[in-house]
């Protein structure tokens, strides 16, 4: 097998896994920012005996998961209030990281699946899950730390294959 062979093949393998990165870290940022948009519904249904509607007026409450502009928060309730109470984390610079978490999470996310500035959209990236793990270390969330450890080697693995981007709508950056 010739050099230029094996150069061609390497490459391949190169751009599949700047791919796969690119969709893995793409899906997984654009999913969490959905996420932040999810509630819970609950709705009562009459109980049914042999398979018609109760006579006794006997009702069962179900809840699902629903998504909606409404049921909005950046920052969980539980971990809002952790964050409230740490003295490196201004009020103000709370309230706007609740603000456009999700947002900004959607954004990135459909900017590395699609390749549109790949290199800055993974770089901003690497910066939104450092700037959540100043927040995680903050209230002593160890797992979520190591979870965004995990996803910044990504980061900069995907930023090191950044010359195999062959499938990208702005290549250039």
């Amino acid at each position: 097998m010739s050099s230029k062979e094996n150069n061609c093949s390497n490459d391949l393998g190169l751009s599949l896994g700047m791919i796969t990165l690119r969709v893995w870290l793409g899906i997984r940022a654009i999913q969490t920012g959905v996420e932040k948009f999810a509630g819970t519904k609950s709705m009562d249904t009459a109980v049914k005996i042999d398979g018609a509607p109760n006579a006794y007026g006997l009702t069962e409450t179900t809840t699902g998961k629903v998504y909606a502009l409404s049921n909005y928060n950046g920052v969980p309730a539980p971990l809002m209030d952790k964050f409230s109470n740490e003295p490196l984390i201004p009020s103000w610079g709370l309230s706007l990281y609740d603000t456009i978490l999700g947002p900004v999470l959607i954004i990135l996310g459909l900017t590395v699946l699609l390749g549109i500035a790949t290199r800055f959209s993974l770089f901003f990236m690497g910066l939104v899950y450092t700037s959540l793990t100043f927040g995680l270390i903050l209230i002593k969330q160890d797992a979520g730390v190591a979870w965004l450890g995990i996803h910044m080697i990504m980061v900069v693995m995907a930023l090191a294959l950044a010359k195999y981007n062959k499938f990208a709508i702005l290549k250039k950056w």
